[in-house]
């Protein structure tokens, strides 16, 4: 199992990576709030403890939350109850009491990881079409009427994240971490920049919407409806030509 400890003293953080190498696990250890939600997304749980130099492990792990479902056990000194309801309740799955027994810490690991979901194995889509708007995936292609539109690299994976859940709002923060690898890094009107510039040479109204104070959508069904009005359009255009 990949496993990212967060923890500023050296001794202990060293001392808990060194013990859960020897019982096989990848670990690594980083000493800021900030850098667990750059790497998060190579590890497979977070094993976080409360006091940071950078934000307070509450604020770290609330920040996660937003973009992120990874397992974190939380270590904390402190054994008042309301400091553990709070680390529950922030979207900590589980928490130790230090000093941190590995056994026990590799156990409730164990128990975690067990217990989430298996993902579905996704039926592979290359091709992704919208009313006359085509998106090819695999090749990095998008076609509006049969003609091909040229996109950016950061515009095509704005593209990507929208087409890849139709109908689902996608927030800010989550293409944020997807295309900078960041969700806090201060972009978001870069972000915005970049969905416009989409928006405007698909040249399709309501096909991304925005969800106020939350982030977008791709919306199919207004692909096809606005195929339709042209085809409806071209067809009055020519019965006209045709009567005049």
């Amino acid at each position: 199992m990949r496993l990212i400890v967060v923890d500023d003293n050296d001794d202990a953080g060293d001392a808990l990576v060194h013990k859960l190498r020897l019982r096989g696990h990848q670990a690594d250890r980083k000493r800021r709030g900030s850098d667990l939600l750059v790497t998060h997304h190579r590890y497979h749980a977070v094993i976080l403890d409360l006091e940071l130099p950078d934000m307070s492990g509450l604020t770290a792990l609330r920040k996660l939350r937003e973009v992120s479902s990874v397992p974190v056990v939380v270590l904390t000194a402190d054994t008042d109850e309301r400091s553990v309801v709070r680390a529950l309740r922030s979207g900590a799955d589980d928490y130790l009491v230090k000093p941190t027994r590995v056994a026990e810490l590799a156990a409730r690991l164990y128990a975690i990881t067990r217990r989430l979901p298996v993902p579905a194995v996704p039926t592979p889509t290359t091709t992704v079409v919208a009313g006359d708007v085509r998106v090819d995936l695999e090749a990095g292609t998008v076609e509006v009427a049969g003609r091909q539109v040229q996109l950016t690299r950061v515009e095509f994976a704005v593209l990507r994240a929208l087409v890849e859940q139709p109908g689902t709002a996608v927030s800010r923060e989550q293409l944020l971490d997807r295309i900078w690898g960041d969700a806090f890094v201060a972009v978001s009107h870069a972000l915005y920049v970049h969905v416009n510039a989409l928006r405007t040479k698909l040249d399709r109204p309501g096909l991304i919407t925005t969800i106020h104070s939350y982030g977008y959508r791709w919306n199919p069904g207004a692909a096809i409806a606005n195929s339709v009005a042209v085809e409806e359009s071209m067809t009055v255009g020519a019965l006209a030509s045709r009567t005049a």
